[in-house]
């Protein structure tokens, strides 16, 4: 299977980790068409017989923490000169948000990145520990620790427990 072959059958999963990490389909799909773009001009960067997956799951993430930073030099700048976006209603986020997967995806959008990150490729993605970490350039023990905070988060996000809980010694020490 050549480049381009292999990037086509990765697509659904792309855009189910980038709409995990953007919230918003129609973002998630910008963020997944960039990271293509990117990809398919930075080929020769690519080395053949590694995983694919994990170097479009890394361009993805970067491209997303790229994007929040612009939009935070943006808003302070609007803050700055006052400037007020209005915010619009959309009925189907409305009533996604009634439902049990928009609350526990509003609740997985509340993590901080590094564990939303882990979370979606571990428990949505199916990955292993150890194919995150190597996607992510991080230790195991730092996947299984970040997943383990942002399973205790969640739950007490999803169980109305605003006020965040430190996991026990064990989970931490890891």
């Amino acid at each position: 299977m050549d480049f381009r072959d292999e990037l086509i059958a990765l697509l659904p999963r792309l855009r189910r980790f980038a709409a995990g990490l953007c919230g918003e389909l129609a973002l998630a799909d910008d963020l997944v068409q960039e990271a293509c773009s990117r990809a398919i001009a930075h080929q020769h960067k690519w080395q053949p017989g590694t995983r694919l997956d994990s170097w479009m799951f890394r361009i993805i993430q970067n491209l997303h923490r790229d994007q929040l930073r612009a939009a935070n030099v943006r808003n302070r700048h609007a803050d700055e000169t006052g400037w007020q976006a209005e915010s619009a209603i959309d009925g189907a986020r409305e009533m996604d948000s009634r439902t049990d997967l928009g609350i526990v995806q509003a609740g997985i959008l509340q993590l901080p990145e590094d564990q939303r990150a882990v979370l979606l490729m571990v428990c949505v993605d199916g990955l292993s520990y150890r194919e995150t970490a190597d996607s992510l350039q991080i230790p195991v023990g730092t996947v299984m620790s970040r997943l383990s905070r942002a399973r205790l988060r969640l739950h007490e996000i999803l169980h109305g427990d605003d006020t965040p809980r430190t996991p026990p010694a064990t989970e931490t020490a890891r």
